[in-house]
């Protein structure tokens, strides 16, 4: 693909987890969006989702795999399906491109530990578990998207385990509050780590207020720059996004909380405001649906 695409705005996809939820997705445990692959009933609701996205003008879809890890699935005593399910959901998301040729599709690679928390785990572990993720996406995809990542050391594990496939990849970032990352670093300490197949950088799964604390340190990198925004109230709360999700097993909303005030009217107001400030990547996350897309994507 060409490597310039994201120096032209362009309308990523929204929330596909919390969109499986409100359509009515029943809840199995901490799978979370990983249950809409693992259930055949669920397949057409993934396609469905992508489909509607992508009328809703979005030029990019990511494959539903962001719990589709190592780490969750293991949490729930099916590691045995892994290669099964990331490869189930490259199909689909390759389904829809069939009938949408002219988008392309991005293949998830979420944190391999833990969400919002950075990966403190042995660097050759992470990378082998981005490897494994990113071998069986391959084929499906255009290029690789780190999907909410909260280290350097993760995004360098992730960069360095796509190599060899020599595809193009997204860094989204996450910031749960103020101008660091959950590890401490700061967003302008990527410029050590990036290669010649970088598209862009954006901070994932952030609200609007956080992104806006760190536009600068994006702009400053020099590089494609944008969003994908959530509807949460927050992404840090006291026992942390994990532990609380292991203990309730429930909607993540239950105790991130939902937002309100996120209408489809005020997230497009808000992406115009940070696309006139530069920003050419924009998009959704969680409790972001079509209509927030479509929304969106007038502002084109």
């Amino acid at each position: 693909m060409d490597l310039d695409f994201f120096k032209n705005l362009r309308i990523l996809d929204g929330g596909m987890g919390q969109e499986l939820l409100a359509r009515g997705m029943e809840i199995n445990s901490t799978l979370w969006s990983a249950n809409a692959i693992l259930n055949k009933k669920y397949h057409q609701l993934v396609i469905d989702i992508h489909s509607d996205f992508i009328k809703a003008g979005a030029e990019v879809i990511v494959t539903n795999t962001f719990t589709c890890r190592k780490k969750r699935l293991k949490q729930n005593n099916i590691e045995d399906k892994f290669e099964e399910l990331n490869r189930k959901a490259g199909e689909l998301a390759a389904e829809v491109k069939k009938k949408y040729p002219n988008i392309l599709v991005a293949a998830g690679l979420p944190p391999q530990n833990l969400t919002y928390e950075a990966d403190n785990r042995d660097e050759a572990e992470i990378i082998k578990d981005f490897y494994d993720q990113a071998k069986i996406l391959d084929k499906y995809i255009d290029f690789f998207y780190f999907d909410v990542l909260s280290s350097i050391k993760e995004i360098k594990s992730a960069i360095l385990a796509v190599e060899e496939f020599k595809k193009p990849y997204l860094v989204g970032a996450h910031i749960s509050e103020g101008t660091t990352l959950p590890s401490g670093e700061k967003i302008s300490d990527i410029k050590d780590i990036i290669d010649d197949k970088l598209l862009g950088v954006i901070l994932a799964c952030v609200s609007p207020e956080n992104f806006e604390l760190n536009i600068n340190e994006l702009k400053n990198l020099k590089l494609p720059f944008g969003f994908k925004l959530n509807g949460f109230k927050t992404t840090k709360i006291k026992e942390g996004y994990t532990s609380a999700f292991l203990k309730k097993k429930s909607n993540p909303n239950q105790f991130l909380g939902k937002r309100e005030d996120l209408t489809p009217e005020k997230i497009a107001e808000i992406a115009k405001k940070f696309k006139n400030a530069g920003a050419t990547i924009i998009g959704g996350c969680c409790e972001t649906g079509p209509s927030h897309i479509f929304a969106i994507s007038k502002i084109k």
